[in-house]
């Protein structure tokens, strides 16, 4: 195996040169992003069975030879849990790598455990013991020793090996549909565009606000999304997700109000207190037709529909041993809360789950 550090021009010119014919590569990133809201990108590792590369991209300022390459259909990008390193390379170029092929999503679909770790992936089908003592580096300090090369390296080396596996598994199970389907999501841009009215739905605790509680919150929300986006700051920098909530429960109406928020600094205060207000003032305002929806709250089921549901869990249980696979893979129990309380637009009734477990499911009911 051939390995090379990329910081120049020219090399990056001659390594893109060489990979541009591979049938896939592998991909990893590292990057930091403790003090910014977007991730600063310090290092893209890459291998095609038969070179692997560490591309600098702090001492490049140019990376296009490579997104040539990663926007290339007929080069497969593999990644493992590659969402953070998607949205990286969605933020840098506003496209996303294609076609894809994700090692922790096949890994999953093949009854490995959900959410599988890659050293324990490469572990458990090649035999190999990874170091893992590099995981909080900070990617963004230069030189790199030749141990931290070597982790990153690591990273990519292996995940080959196990991209041949899993396809080959795949295949073998006919499961090629359902990973096909569980790509799309990945694939999709709007995955990675943070859309700043929905960003009140991604607070733990958010489910027990009620009525224009939510409101509020969803207008404080979006303000801090683009509060943080604005100055490039982490999100909690602006305000805290806690702060976030009890402005949404006590709507204050002055600065005073605003004081008795535990958490809420006065220089906080000083900077955003008026804006804050009249982000509160404006939310309690609107009808009730327009205040968000919460999708999160299960449905009050009755004493029947429990009885229902204990028996749509037997069987969905039953079937996941069958097929070796995780319950939580098909349907988790809120997924079937909603199933028995009547809604219908739930992953559960499409695609391959339809076919596996969906149609049943509605049968039974």
């Amino acid at each position: 195996m051939q390995e090379h550090y990329i910081d120049t021009p020219s090399q990056l010119q001659g390594l893109c040169d060489q990979i541009r014919h591979s049938p896939w590569l592998t991909l990893d990133t590292e990057f930091v992003r403790e003090k910014t809201y977007s991730a600063n990108l310090c290092l893209v590792q890459l291998c095609n069975g038969e070179l692997a590369a560490c591309i600098d991209p702090l001492a490049l300022k140019d990376l296009t030879p490579l997104l040539e390459i990663l926007v290339n259909p007929q080069v497969i990008k593999i990644f493992h849990a590659g969402h953070q390193d998607l949205e990286i390379f969605y933020q840098l170029w506003g496209q996303l790598p294609e076609p894809l092929f994700d090692t922790q999503i096949a890994a999953t679909l093949l009854g490995h455990g959900e959410q599988i770790g890659y050293a324990n992936l490469v572990q458990q089908l090649l035999g190999r013991e990874l170091e893992k003592g590099h995981t909080r580096t900070d990617w963004s300090r230069r030189p790199l020793n030749s141990a931290q090369l070597r982790y990153a390296l690591d990273d990519v080396i292996y995940l080959g090996e196990i991209y041949l596996t899993l396809e080959s598994q795949l295949r073998e199970r006919q499961r090629e549909t359902w990973m096909q389907e569980e790509l799309k999501k990945l694939s999709d841009p709007t995955t990675y565009a943070n859309s700043p009215d929905q960003m009140w739905k991604r607070i733990r605790g958010q489910r027990h606000l009620k009525g224009a509680q939510r409101a509020v919150l969803r207008a404080l929300a979006a303000w801090r999304e683009d509060e943080a986006q604005r100055a490039n700051r982490p999100l909690r920098w602006i305000l805290k997700d806690e702060v976030l909530l009890e402005l949404a429960r006590r709507q204050s109406t002055d600065i005073t109000g605003l004081e008795h928020i535990h958490g809420l600094e006065s220089g906080t205060i000083q900077r955003w207190g008026n804006r804050l207000l009249q982000l509160i003032a404006d939310s309690k305002t609107l009808p009730k037709a327009q205040w968000p929806l919460n999708d999160a709250r299960p449905p009050q089921l009755s004493h029947e529909q429990g009885v229902q549901m204990d028996r749509l869990l037997d069987y969905l249980h039953q079937t996941a041993e069958e097929e070796a696979i995780s319950p939580t893979l098909l349907a988790n129990r809120r997924d079937l809360e909603r199933l028995v309380a009547g809604e219908r637009e739930l992953p559960v009734l499409q695609g391959w789950r339809w076919t596996l477990v969906g149609e049943r499911l509605l049968e039974m009911l």
